[in-house]
C-alpha cells in the first residue's frame, strides 16, 4: 500500500492506458465491472461474475483482479467478487505504515464486503492473497465462511522467498527494477520461471502481457515493490506478516489448501506441515509451481466450486 500520485512523468499516462486496455480486452462476456468508494475515498476496482455463495478473490503480487479471470470463467454456482488489491490494477492505493500493512489488509476485506453489503463469505488466496486471506480469517472468523489457500503463503512455516524476490526488497536493486527497467515479457517469463511457472504462462498470453503492462506503470511496480518491502527483507519473511503455527491452529474456517509440489516458496512437505497445522483442513497437491491453476484452471476452478458449496 503506497501513495499514487497524478501521473507527471514522461510516459506515465501511456502506462496508466495500457493497465486499463489490459482489463478491458481481458474481462469479457459473462463478467461485470464496478468501483466501490472506501470510507477514506480511496477507489477499489472489481470483477464480478456468477451467482450463489458470495467468494471474494485476493490475488497476488505484481498482478491484479486479472490472474483470476481462468478461475472466474470456470467457477459455477458461487458469486466471484474479484477486485484489485489497493494500488494495483486500476484501484487506488490505500496509504499504510509498514508496520500496520497486516492490520490494513484486514480493514481493507472489511470495507470491500461492508460495501458489498456482504456479512460474510468464502476467501480465496493466492501467494500474497493467501496472506490477506488468512490474517483476515484469524482476524474476522465470523465473516469468513471457508478459506481457499491457493499456491504456497508467504509467512507460512517453513516458507522461505526465492533470491529473486529478496533481491527485488533491497534499496538499490529494487530501486533500479522499479524506476529505470521497466519489464519486457522476458524479464517476465524469468521471473515466473523462478516461480515454477515458465512453461505454465505463455498459455495465458493475455495475462503475460498485463503483467508486463503493470511493471511498467510507476505506480503499480512502486505499490508491489511497497509491498514486497512490507513482508520480506534479506533475511527471509518478516516476523511481524509471518502467520505462525499457533495462528494457524486457531483458524475456524475449513480450508482447502491447494498447493504445487514444484513450489519454490514452499516444498509439499511444507504444504503437509501447514494442512496438519490447520483444524479443518484438506490438501490437494497437484504438479505445479507457484500459481497451480496457470496449469490446471479447470481442476482447480473443480475443487474451489465443490469446497465453497459442499465443503468437500
Amino acid at each position: 500500500m503506497t501513495t499514487r500520485t497524478q501521473a507527471d512523468r514522461p510516459g506515465e499516462s501511456a502506462s496508466r492506458t495500457t493497465v486499463a486496455q489490459s482489463h478491458d480486452r481481458m474481462i469479457g462476456a459473462g463478467m461485470t465491472r464496478r468501483r466501490l468508494t472506501l470510507p477514506s475515498g480511496a477507489g477499489v476496482h472489481l470483477v464480478e461474475a456468477g451467482t450463489g455463495p458470495p467468494v471474494l478473490h485476493l490475488h497476488g503480487s505484481t498482478t491484479c483482479c486479472l490472474s483470476h479471470l481462468p478461475l472466474l470463467e470456470r467457477l459455477d454456482r458461487v458469486r466471484s467478487v474479484a477486485p484489485d488489491r489497493p494500488g494495483l490494477g486500476l484501484s487506488d492505493p490505500v496509504p499504510a505504515a509498514r508496520s500496520e500493512f497486516r492490520a490494513a489488509a484486514v480493514r481493507f476485506v472489511d470495507q470491500v464486503l461492508d460495501a458489498l453489503a456482504v456479512r460474510s463469505a468464502a476467501l480465496v488466496g493466492c501467494s500474497m492473497g493467501g496472506s490477506w486471506a488468512t490474517w483476515y480469517a484469524l482476524a474476522r472468523p465470523d465473516r469468513v465462511d471457508r478459506l481457499v489457500l491457493l499456491g504456497a503463503v508467504p509467512g507460512l512455516p517453513g516458507t522461505s522467498p526465492p533470491w529473486l524476490l529478496r533481491a527485488m526488497t533491497t534499496p538499490v536493486v529494487g530501486d533500479l527494477l522499479t524506476r529505470h527497467l521497466p519489464p519486457r515479457r522476458q524479464d517476465v517469463l524469468r521471473l515466473m520461471t523462478v516461480m515454477g511457472e515458465g512453461s505454465t504462462l505463455p498459455r495465458h498470453p493475455d495475462l503475460l502481457d498485463s503483467l508486463v503492462a503493470a511493471g511498467r506503470d510507476r505506480a503499480v511496480a512502486t505499490a508491489n515493490l511497497t509491498e514486497l518491502r512490507a513482508v520480506l527483507g534479506w533475511g527471509g519473511f518478516r516476523r511481524r506478516t509471518s502467520i505462525s503455527a499457533d495462528e494457524l491452529r486457531r483458524l475456524r474456517a475449513a480450508t482447502l489448501v491447494v498447493w504445487g509440489d514444484r513450489d519454490p516458496v514452499g516444498s509439499a512437505a511444507v504444504a503437509e506441515q501447514v494442512a496438519e497445522l490447520i483444524p479443518d483442513a484438506r490438501l490437494e497437491l497437484l504438479p505445479a509451481g507457484h500459481v497451480p491453476w496457470l496449469g490446471h484452471p479447470d481442476r482447480v476452478a473443480e475443487l474451489v466450486s465443490d469446497f465453497v458449496l459442499t465443503g468437500s
